[in-house]
């Protein structure tokens, strides 16, 4: 009896184990935690927050001083019954992470414009808002319904030439949200649904 209670308690914890180590593969990566669309004097604009978890080769290649590249895909399309869907918007936005050794501080770029930051964490707050450029109001019409659309990814072709062919085949560097698809309805007066 004594020994079954043992190997019991083995079993126990191997499963606790293991679903632990589960837990934490599950951490890593890009995933969506709300996406919206929101009316503004010059139109639309899709806006996402992502829940970014760098994963441990991405997160040491980066305090190594590796830019990271990341890119956020946004689309608006109106489903036809009759004929092919109609895409009404599609935008994209290049976003740069890197980490100065020296200073060690964080730095996100987009474009011209950058900012730093102190911690990961804070930068990672940051990166993981990302809104589109400007729908403008007439692209959408009134009352109709669209098919809105985001994703989140980290772009390997940016990488060192080295670091590429480590991307390629290995599942650590995958950092990619999939598509997220969402119902927008804009209604007449501007607001949307």
């Amino acid at each position: 009896m004594r020994c079954c209670t043992r190997l019991l308690d083995l079993l126990l914890r191997g499963a606790l184990l293991a679903w632990l180590c589960v837990a934490t593969a599950h951490a890593q990566g890009v995933s969506v935690g709300k996406a919206e669309l929101r009316a503004g004097e010059e139109g639309y604009q899709l806006s996402v927050n992502y829940d970014v978890n760098l994963t441990y080769v991405v997160e040491q290649a980066l305090s190594r001083g590796i830019p990271l590249y990341f890119v956020a895909e946004f689309s608006v399309v109106r489903s036809r019954w009759y004929w092919l869907d109609d895409e009404v918007f599609r935008g994209e936005q290049v976003t740069k992470l890197s980490y100065n050794v020296l200073t060690r501080q964080y730095r996100l770029s987009r474009g011209a414009l950058f900012q730093n930051f102190a911690t990961l964490e804070s930068v990672l707050s940051i990166l993981s808002r990302q809104s589109s450029t400007v729908i403008p109001a007439d692209a959408l019409g009134k009352n109709g319904e669209y098919i809105a659309a985001a994703r989140l990814r980290l772009d390997i072709a940016q990488l060192p030439r080295l670091l590429q062919v480590n991307a390629l085949t290995g599942k650590d560097w995958t950092l990619d949200s999939d598509w997220y698809r969402w119902v927008i309805r804009p209604v007449g007066d501007g607001r949307t649904e």
